[in-house]
């Protein structure tokens, strides 16, 4: 007798339960929609974001001068100098530029660190590489110096 009674007990909440989620629905009926005007109307509720294009620069930095120098410019201590405010970017740019042609060696001072690692010579890349480069490094990593054409690179690089 029990067990029919828990039976019906629990046959009544089932039913119950069935009715109240079917109600629930007020009968709505939802209507199939295509990728394309789903897609649409995602597009119209974002806010319109620029496209910021990378520099130039950013990419041959990323290839040639992040391992020793950071993704953030902040160099490795002891090691390899940063290249922020306060650095030898601040130089003159044919200095700069003669810089990465010929590499560097010896002991250097920036920012009241001293360094001893050697940087080797990136004359392996073009004008416009190299012109590239140090203008991103000019402009980025908390430096706002001016950009380096690559006419001063070709007369740093012919010696002129």
């Amino acid at each position: 007798m029990k067990i029919i009674f828990n039976q019906l007990i629990l046959s009544v909440l089932f039913g119950f339960f069935l009715f109240s989620c079917q109600n629930s629905t007020n009968n709505k009926k939802v209507e199939a929609v295509s990728a394309e005007q789903l897609s649409a109307e995602i597009s119209k509720k974002l806010p319109e974001q620029p496209i910021e294009k990378e520099h130039p620069g950013k990419s041959v930095y990323k290839k040639n001068c992040l391992t020793c120098h950071q993704s953030d410019g902040s160099g490795v201590p002891n090691m390899h100098p940063p290249l922020g405010p306060g650095s030898w970017i601040e130089k003159d740019p044919e200095e700069l530029t003669a810089i990465m042609m010929k590499g560097l060696s010896g002991q250097i001072e920036v920012n009241g660190q001293i360094y001893k690692n050697h940087m080797p010579s990136q004359a392996k890349l073009t004008d416009e590489e190299l012109a590239d480069v140090l203008t991103y490094v000019r402009s980025s990593f908390g430096n706002n110096l001016g950009p380096v054409t690559a006419d001063l690179v070709k007369k740093v690089r012919s010696g002129r």
